[in-house]
């Protein structure tokens, strides 16, 4: 079995993701269970945390320059030609052409 060491910053990363999502649980709880004694601090940090998550996530960056992404790559058939299952569109005069 190969062992790999995780980098100390991925850990760290990790550590602050759990982090901020345990605190965010936290006024999320603590507004629903206990509103009477929530405050300005568990209702901001509740709302930045729900803002967060409208994101859109199918944004992602720009390939480097000359490569393709993972997807463009998937799409590719023989030849390097591209595919896709999208129609062609229509002619002007709506008719099938000459057979």
């Amino acid at each position: 079995m190969v062992r790999r060491r995780v980098p100390l910053v991925t850990l760290a990363v990790i550590a602050g993701g759990l982090a901020v999502g345990g605190l965010w649980w936290w006024a999320v709880l603590r507004l629903v269970l206990v509103p009477e004694q929530s405050g300005l601090v568990e209702g901001a940090v509740a709302a930045g945390g729900w803002g967060l998550s409208l994101l859109p996530v199918h944004v992602t960056a720009p390939a480097a320059a000359g490569g393709r992404t993972r997807a463009g790559r998937a799409m590719e058939g023989a030849g390097g030609t591209r595919v896709t299952t999208a129609s062609r569109p229509r002619r002007s005069g709506g008719g099938s052409g000459p057979s």
